[in-house]
């Protein structure tokens, strides 16, 4: 169960945030309103969040799941593949530090974005991706077996990053959409296939049985309400345009 959450309000220089989709610019005053409103979900799922202030320098900041994975023993701040997001790893580490004694770090060669990181039960899962190659990961699954983990690679040519196309929704629940569909690491799992048109939605929030998922993707929602789980929909329309996604958002522990 988790208790805490990290979140970073987002600046206006998101607005031109990295992204490879084609679907404009964000509206900022629209953004920020998502986003209290992403907090709320949070707290609702009782969760206390810890605000940090905009960072103007860094245009994708508000997405603090890439820049550390917090795991229930154990910190580690990433280094992120994309150049850009590499300076706001130094302004998480405070926040980090305040409930983390234990803290590891990734460093070059290595690049890490914790959003190609999946956590199932005590394995993490680690996509290889253009943000995380194999000298991160590598690093990465070192830190987690000291500290009685363990982890793995995952290879994919289609996704940004891991878990713009799966999610573990606990109980051997997994979202899963595209290549993570047929892939073979994942074969165990009951999965929750995702429909093309509703593709956005693999990327929804397991958080203390409720599942966050963004709204407007109907099928997903249901087909997740029905094993069980409390849905609460959240508008993420601004974000999905810079690429963000749900789990982007926070950092939960």
């Amino acid at each position: 169960m988790f208790q805490n959450a990290i979140v970073r309000t987002p600046c206006q220089a998101m607005v031109n945030g990295l992204t490879e989709a084609d679907l404009g610019k964000p509206d900022f005053e629209l953004a920020l309103a998502q986003h209290a409103d992403y907090i709320d979900a949070l707290k609702a799922c009782g969760l206390k969040v810890t605000v940090l202030e905009a960072l103007e320098d860094y245009p994708d900041s508000c997405f603090v799941e890439d820049v550390a994975l917090l795991t229930p023993t154990v910190a580690v701040l990433t280094h992120p593949g994309a150049i850009s997001r590499r300076g706001e790893v130094d302004y998480i580490s405070a926040a980090v530090r305040k409930h983390y004694k234990q803290v590891e770090t990734i460093t070059a060669p290595g690049h890490v974005e914790a959003g190609d990181i999946m956590m199932v039960n005590k394995h993490f899962y680690i996509g290889l991706s253009a943000r995380t190659n194999q000298a991160g990961a590598a690093q990465m699954i070192e830190h987690l077996q000291t500290h009685g983990y363990t982890g793995s690679t995952v290879t994919m040519s289609e996704l940004l990053h891991l878990k713009t196309g799966i999610s573990y929704l606990e109980n051997n629940h997994m979202l899963t959409f595209g290549e993570m569909q047929s892939h073979s690491d994942f074969a165990r799992f009951n999965q929750i296939a995702v429909p093309a048109e509703e593709a956005y939605a693999a990327n929804s929030v397991w958080i203390n049985d409720t599942v966050l998922v963004p709204k407007g993707f109907p099928v997903t929602a249901d087909n997740i309400a029905r094993l069980g789980y409390e849905v609460r929909e959240v508008a993420m329309s601004e974000f999905q345009k810079i690429d963000g996604g749900l789990s982007c958002l926070s950092l939960r522990f």
